[in-house]
Parts: C-alpha cells; sequence; structure tokens
C-alpha cells in the first residue's frame, strides 16, 4: 500500500512539473519576444500523456490534495481587442491630423456704422471655410468701442478689432491698448494720405477702409459756374440776395470742422508737424495770421447779411436744400437729404484764397481696422484683416456695400460718378485730422471763438488767441 501510494505521488509530482515548465517557457518566450505558441498547442501540452494517465489509473491514483487544472487561456475582451489593433497600427495612422472647424476660438469685430455689418460678415464666413475660425461682427456705439478698448487694455476684454475713425486714435495708442500693423508691400496700394492718418509716432496703427471729407456745394441753377476765389463766392452771393433769389450766400454749419478750407486756404492749421512729421501741440497755429484772416472773411459775410450769426448744423442744411442759400460746405452724409429734396446741386473743390492760389483744403477722416493689442487672438485678427479684407476683392467688395471713397488707391481713382468726383477733387489735398489727445481740447476752445466773432463781441484775432490760451492751460493740466 505504500508502494503504490509512493508511485503515484511521483507520478502526480511529475506530471505538475511538466505543466509548470511548459507555461514557464510559454511565458518566457513570450517576454523574450519570440512569437508564442498557439492556443491550442498550450492547452495541449499543458495536459499529461497518455501513458502517464493510464499509469495512474493503474494505481489507483487520484489528483493530488490541492492540486488544480490550469485554467485555460482567457479570450479576450473586444475593448483589448481595439486597444490591441490601436497599440499594432503603423505610427503615420495615429498622427494622422483630422481637418475639423474651430468651435472654441472666433473673432470679434466692432463697428460703429451698421452699412457694413453685412459684407464684413460675408468677408468673415470666408475666412472661416478657409481657416475655420467664424468671425462675429457686431454694431456698437462708437462711444463704447474705444472706451471699452480702453477699460480692457488691462483686461484683455474687448473686441478683437474694430472699425473707428482714425482721429479717435491718439488715446488709444497712448494707452497701449491697440496693437500696431505691418502692411508690408500691400502699403502701396493704399492712399497716401490714409496711411497718415493711422500713422501715430511713426508706426502705423490701423488698416485704412475709406476716406472721407467735405465739399464745397452749390445750386447749379443758381451759380451755374464753380467759384475760385472766396472773394467771389461773396460776389455772388451778394448778388443773389440783393435780387431776392436768395435769403443767404453761405450755409454755415459750424465754424469750425466744415469750415476748414476757408482757414486753411489762407494758410491757418490747427497743430504743426514736428520733424517726424507728427502733429505737435507745441505748435498751435490757431493764432496764425492765416487763421485770423480766414475768420476775418468769415465775420464779413456775417455782418453783410450774407451768412447767418446763428450757426446751426440743421438749419444750414435746410437753407441749401429749400433753395435759400446758394453754398454749403458739408460732407456724404447730406446727399440723400439733397437729393430727396430735389435741389440741384454740384460738388467742386474749395475756392483759394485769392486767383490762382491754393485751393482750401478740408479735413480728412479716414475709417479703418484698430486691433486689440490684449486679444489672445490678437494674430488671428489680423490674418483675417489682411488675407480677406486688404485685397482687391475685399476692399471693391466693401466700397461697392458702401460706396465711400475708398482707401484703396485704384478703387478711389476709378470712382466714376459724379458725386464721388466731386468729394475727390475736394479732399486732393486733405489733411487728415490730427489725432494727438490734445485735438480734444481744441473743440470746445474754437466753437468760442466762432461764437464770440459770429456775435460782434470780440475780434477774430483776440477770439483765437483766446482759443489757444485755453487750449494750452488745458493741455498743461493735462501733462
Amino acid at each position: 500500500m505504500h508502494s503504490k501510494n509512493t508511485k503515484r505521488q511521483k507520478w502526480s509530482l511529475l506530471a505538475g512539473l511538466v505543466i509548470f515548465l511548459l507555461v514557464l517557457a510559454a511565458c518566457s518566450g513570450g517576454q523574450a519576444g519570440t512569437t508564442p505558441p498557439a492556443e491550442e498547442s498550450v492547452e495541449e501540452a499543458a495536459q499529461p500523456t497518455e501513458e502517464a494517465i493510464e499509469a495512474t489509473e493503474e494505481e489507483g491514483a487520484g489528483e493530488p490534495a490541492g492540486a488544480e487544472e490550469p485554467a485555460p487561456p482567457e479570450e479576450p475582451t473586444p475593448a483589448e481587442e481595439e486597444a490591441a489593433a490601436e497599440e499594432e497600427a503603423p505610427a503615420e495612422e495615429e498622427m494622422a491630423p483630422t481637418p475639423v472647424a474651430n468651435t472654441e476660438n472666433s473673432l470679434t469685430m466692432w463697428v460703429y456704422d451698421d452699412g457694413r455689418i453685412g459684407v464684413l460678415t460675408e468677408l468673415g464666413q470666408q475666412f472661416e471655410a478657409e481657416y475655420g475660425i467664424p468671425v462675429i461682427v457686431e454694431a456698437v456705439d462708437l462711444g463704447e468701442i474705444s472706451n471699452q478698448i480702453l477699460l480692457g487694455a488691462g483686461t484683455g476684454t474687448g473686441p478683437d478689432m474694430a472699425i473707428i475713425p482714425h482721429d479717435n486714435l491718439g488715446p488709444l495708442v497712448e494707452n497701449g491698448a491697440v496693437a500696431p500693423v505691418d502692411l508690408s508691400d500691400k502699403a502701396n496700394e493704399y492712399l497716401p494720405n490714409a496711411i497718415d492718418g493711422f500713422t501715430y509716432n511713426g508706426e502705423l496703427y490701423g488698416l485704412p477702409l475709406a476716406v472721407e471729407n467735405i465739399g464745397f456745394f452749390r445750386n447749379t441753377e443758381m451759380v451755374p459756374e464753380a467759384p475760385t476765389t472766396w472773394d467771389e463766392v461773396f460776389t455772388i452771393g451778394q448778388e443773389l440776395v440783393d435780387s431776392g433769389e436768395a435769403e443767404i450766400a453761405a450755409a454755415f454749419p459750424d465754424l469750425t470742422y466744415n469750415i476748414y478750407p476757408v482757414y486753411t486756404s489762407y494758410g491757418g492749421y490747427i497743430f504743426g508737424r514736428d520733424a517726424e512729421g507728427n502733429f505737435t501741440p507745441d505748435d498751435i497755429g490757431m493764432n496764425s495770421e492765416g487763421f485770423i484772416e480766414g475768420m476775418t472773411w468769415v465775420q464779413t459775410m456775417i455782418e453783410n447779411g450774407l451768412a447767418s450769426e446763428n450757426v446751426d448744423w440743421e438749419a444750414a442744411h435746410v437753407l441749401f436744400e429749400t433753395g435759400r442759400a446758394p453754398f454749403i460746405f458739408t460732407g456724404p452724409w447730406a446727399i440723400n437729404r439733397f437729393k430727396t429734396a430735389g435741389v440741384p446741386y454740384a460738388i467742386s473743390a474749395f475756392p483759394a484764397a485769392e486767383e490762382g492760389g491754393e485751393p482750401g483744403y478740408p479735413f480728412l477722416g479716414v475709417q479703418g481696422i484698430v486691433f486689440n493689442a490684449n486679444s489672445s487672438d490678437l494674430l488671428l485678427a489680423q490674418t483675417f484683416a489682411m488675407e480677406t479684407i486688404a485685397t482687391q476683392e475685399g476692399m471693391q467688395a466693401i466700397f461697392d456695400a458702401e460706396p465711400r471713397p475708398s482707401a484703396w488707391q485704384s478703387i478711389f481713382e476709378a470712382a466714376n460718378d459724379p458725386d464721388t468726383i466731386g468729394f475727390n477733387e475736394a479732399g486732393i489735398n486733405a489733411d487728415p485730422m490730427p489725432s494727438i489727445p490734445a485735438m480734444g481740447f481744441v473743440w470746445d476752445a474754437w466753437v468760442n471763438a466762432g461764437t464770440l466773432v459770429a456775435t460782434g463781441e470780440m475780434s477774430p484775432a483776440d477770439a483765437l488767441q483766446n482759443a489757444v490760451d485755453q487750449i494750452q492751460a488745458q493741455i498743461a493740466e493735462s501733462q
């Protein structure tokens, strides 16, 4: 009995040892990088030989206490099969990019004139189709645009870009709120004075879109040919008033912005420029001889009843559109109301101070795109503007949607309607309105000087000197 038990134990130990060695060999082979045997071969190798089984049965051998049959290899789950397949896929397939639309980032553009929202939205859709970045165009009040960009200078809030008139530029640059723009070769496509408008301290801070200036309007039934000097304007107006054909000679919407060509024709100016060509508050020209002469002409018109001493923007336009004034100084914003009124008009260059002299020139307003210097998407915003807007096609689309004189030179020169040609002639030498912060101190002082002259309370020289003193005092307080 003892001999049989010993023999059975030896066979059991032998079978277990064989199984252990086979499993160990299979595992070691897989870890060494060899190809493991097929699952069926492992199962078969793991079983005792038939001779061993028969011998065991002959001896009446059973399973030793505590011995377990080795578990069959587990079938991999579908998730494991998928993971294994991904591991075995070539690296090129793993890294292949999948083009998807950018749903997290978008660009925001604010405009203060909703006439361009449609075309800018279409240009934004073109950009999105190419780059996957949506462009949201919103109408926002001009004052709010500047305030929000300034407030966002330290927080990174506000729009990515915005359309502003260039004369709002100074405070934004001084506070680091807008970023410089590099037009590279495209700068040659723009009107030089449009580039000048958005240039501050020798650096460009905006992408120009359109230029704007006032023109010299006349009633063509009353004045068939455009006068060339201010004395001629006085004479023609006097004849029309004396004959009862007109109530006054010239309608003055104000004695500042709209009448500026009178002052410039005599050599007047607001701010001079420094050696680098930048406007400087150190040179105020409102008390210069030319400015005083221009204001004296205005005074003479009022004293002779050829212009009203009650200067009012709306009243001046009504006088012209009702045929009671043959001349008015105004801009493209008045076109629709004059056409609706049916008044016959033409636009021409401003007269000169004397025969053969240089015509007076108006302020040039430049509208353009500025870029929030603190935007996290600054480069994307500038890419949109440069690649989609600053092109012949983009600028033409903007002009077609709202035909203001384009800042793009070829489009500007191709204009052929009478109104645009007239404004272009009037603004051929237009000078960008100074965008330095000191310009903010000019308007009230200038308006006050005009009122004092129109009402006869001060001479032009005294009123303008008073204005300069007021401006200089405010500049000093601000420093």
